[in-house]
């Protein structure tokens, strides 16, 4: 699903974010990312769904080489990756049932297609009731499960996720997580950057470790 051989990534004539990076992770794999603060974490997943350009090496996303891709085929590989962002990015006019369905909206499809999928959907994640409601008029918890519903509602192959937890309290973090883990026992893959130890402990998915511009496997028992 993922896969970087020999990556860097340098802003301008700044220092390596990323150097000579080698991953490899499998479709289906769920995977946390943890490391320092201002380690790359987010530079890392903004290459991985297509944001950024590697400064060199080779990024491959679903078997296809993104430096061969044309603009046509690039837009169609992004189709298949949710994002989910820290802050996420709701539009503040739109309703949750709106935001929820601008995805399908963007791709062409009718409302008569997607209204029961969306609808169902938002109940699943506990926002049945608030279909109509605005952002500002949401919790944090509300919101961010507004957020994963959208990334979600085309039904990716692949999740990759900023942070998703920062802005709720560690019981909805905990109540999210275990909302991407029923995603990906569908076969969705799943890669989830976060500082929040409880939530690594709480699952047994591997965790890769970002520091000093270098990705590695995580030990158990390695700090944060």
């Amino acid at each position: 699903m993922i896969r970087l051989d020999h990556v860097s990534l340098r802003y301008e004539d700044g220092p390596d974010v990323l150097s000579d990076v080698n991953l490899h992770l499998a479709e289906g794999s769920f995977h946390f990312l943890t490391g320092p603060s201002g380690a790359g974490k987010t530079s890392l997943l903004k290459l991985i769904f297509l944001a950024h350009r590697a400064s060199a090496g080779r990024v491959s996303i679903m078997g296809h080489d993104i430096a061969t891709l044309s603009r046509h085929q690039m837009s169609l590989t992004r189709r298949q990756i949710g994002v989910i962002f820290q802050d996420f990015r709701l539009i503040d006019h739109l309703s949750v049932y709106e935001n929820v369905a601008l995805p399908l909206k963007i791709a062409g499809q009718r409302e008569g297609r997607y209204q029961k999928d969306v609808l169902e959907l938002l109940q699943w994640v506990g926002l049945g009731q608030r279909i109509d409601a605005l952002p500002a008029t949401l919790s944090g918890g509300e919101k961010q499960r507004a957020a994963i519903a959208r990334a979600v509602i085309t039904r990716p192959r692949l999740i990759v996720a900023d942070e998703p937890t920062g802005n709720v309290d560690p019981e909805m973090g905990l109540r999210l997580i275990r909302l991407l883990d029923e995603l990906n026992k569908m076969g969705t893959t799943i890669l989830l950057a976060t500082h929040d130890q409880q939530l690594w402990t709480h699952f047994a998915h591997p965790r890769l470790h970002l520091e000093a511009a270098q990705v590695h496997m995580a030990k158990p028992q390695e700090a944060l």
